[in-house]
């Protein structure tokens, strides 16, 4: 087996191999601490701003109508995310910036522009008008994408492909809607207090029907295009820079186009909304949700392709590229270490999970040549985190693959619950060779203990 690094390892903050302290700027409590002030006084500052438009009464009313479709819509990208999960760190940042942070510069910047072409031109409609199809696309996607950049910068090792990108934008988008929400809903309230609408004829029940009811994925739609962007360019790797600059921002001005058509929806004529949500929204909206659930199978392929490497070498069961492979297994893993241990095993379990599958990927990338320079480092790491967690996770893997196996492939051993021995039957494996040599571009170093055998008491 091969087990020399394909790079130089240095220290994690080193230069060429000499150990380096960080600025005071560069300590993570520091980053965090700015970063936590800047989304409190940016979310302090566009509540007033809403409640100001709206009113108290009003911005109580939109907030309650507002958060309905957040809890949908996060659970959807949560699902998208089940085979290697962003840490909620990342998806809270996400959420917060969108509803905070990128709200504020999109009612700020657009609110000064639509001013300004009204002051220069003396025509506030047509201000109005293309401050809506132009100026508002523009700014609003580019604030919500620059959360999706700043994940892509700052957490690179997490984000390594298109489902990633997708997750990010369509998480960041809902934090912008849910803000946006609550200031249409709150105003179209206030409006029906002075003209004494109430009811389904109401214009608190029109824009309720049109933003919460028919759109609600309007902005993540629009966003998800950035996203995309940024995972085809993360699949490069430190190659093609061009490309990784190129394609994000075209993915930026995809969304930027897609959101100028729905705005300007409305000086289509009578049925110009209804002609663009029948013949583009919703056709988009189905191919990109067709979209995300083919690269969520592909990259459940790559860790059944993946994985039987690292069971040559010593490192994972031979059942486990199977069940890690199944969506379906490894609810079934978790399920019986939950069962049968408790949550905290359930949660390494869990962790085991997305570690494989972070594994599989990176190798993956460095196949195919586009891996960075801390591919042997991060590989290692992945592999130390399974090590530490195999106790708790392969009699779980294990009983999840001969459950969820077809039948013509369950043999009759079955693992005895957790601190007790277990042996397989003969034959159970992965069910074709996984032949090792140079020619798959990387090595992969053995497991610590070659002698250990997880089958043996």
């Amino acid at each position: 087996m091969a087990t020399s690094p394909v790079y130089p390892m240095y220290p994690p903050n080193s230069g060429e191999g000499v150990l380096r302290h960080p600025h005071w700027w560069q300590l993570r409590w520091v980053r965090y601490g700015a970063l936590i002030t800047l989304l409190a006084l940016s979310g302090l500052v566009i509540l007033a701003l809403v409640r100001r438009e709206t009113g108290t009464e009003g911005f109580l009313v939109g907030l309650g109508l507002a958060v309905l479709p957040v809890p949908w819509l996060i659970t959807a990208f949560r699902w998208l995310d089940r085979v290697a999960p962003f840490p909620w760190r990342n998806l809270v940042f996400a959420f917060c910036w969108g509803a905070f942070a990128a709200a504020l510069i999109a009612i700020v910047a657009n609110s000064f522009a639509t001013r300004w072409i009204a002051t220069s031109t003396a025509d506030p409609a047509s201000a109005d008008t293309l401050g809506a199809t132009v100026i508002a696309p523009i700014v609003e996607e580019s604030a919500k994408a620059a959360a999706v950049l700043l994940v892509f910068l700052f957490r690179r090792r997490d984000f390594t492909g298109i489902v990633d990108g997708m997750v990010i934008a369509g998480i960041t988008a809902t934090g912008f809607a849910f803000t946006e929400n609550i200031l249409y809903l709150g105003t179209a309230f206030g409006t029906d207090r002075l003209t004494g609408g109430h009811g389904v004829v109401s214009v608190t029940a029109a824009t309720f029907f049109v933003r919460i009811v028919m759109s609600p994925f309007a902005h993540p739609l629009f966003t998800t295009c950035t996203g995309i962007g940024f995972g085809l360019g993360a699949l490069y790797g430190a190659r093609g820079r061009a490309r990784r600059v190129l394609i994000p921002l075209g993915g930026l001005l995809l969304a930027m186009c897609m959101h100028a058509l729905w705005n300007g929806s409305a000086t289509f004529g009578q049925y110009g909304f209804l002609a663009v949500y029948g013949t583009f929204m919703l056709p988009a909206f189905g191919l990109l949700t067709w979209l995300a659930i083919w690269t969520r199978q592909r990259e459940l392929r790559t860790v059944r392709e993946e994985l039987p490497a690292y069971v040559l070498a010593g490192w994972l069961g031979p059942a486990e590229p199977f069940a890690l492979g199944s969506m379906r297994a490894r609810r079934m893993a978790r399920d019986y270490a939950r069962h049968h241990a408790g949550r905290p095993t359930a949660r390494s379990v869990a962790r085991y999970e997305s570690c494989a599958t972070a594994l599989a990927l990176l190798r993956q990338r460095g196949r195919r040549g586009r891996a960075g320079a801390d591919f042997v480092v991060r590989e290692r790491e992945l592999l130390n985190e399974l090590w530490q967690r195999r106790e708790a996770a392969r009699p779980a893997l294990e009983y999840a693959a001969r459950t969820a196996a077809p039948a013509p492939a369950r043999t009759a051993w079955a693992p005895a619950p957790y601190g007790h021995a277990y042996v397989t039957g003969p034959g159970y494996g992965y069910g074709h060779g996984y032949a090792q040599g140079p020619g798959h571009g990387y090595g992969y170093p053995a497991a610590p203990y070659p002698s250990y055998n997880p089958y043996r008491g």
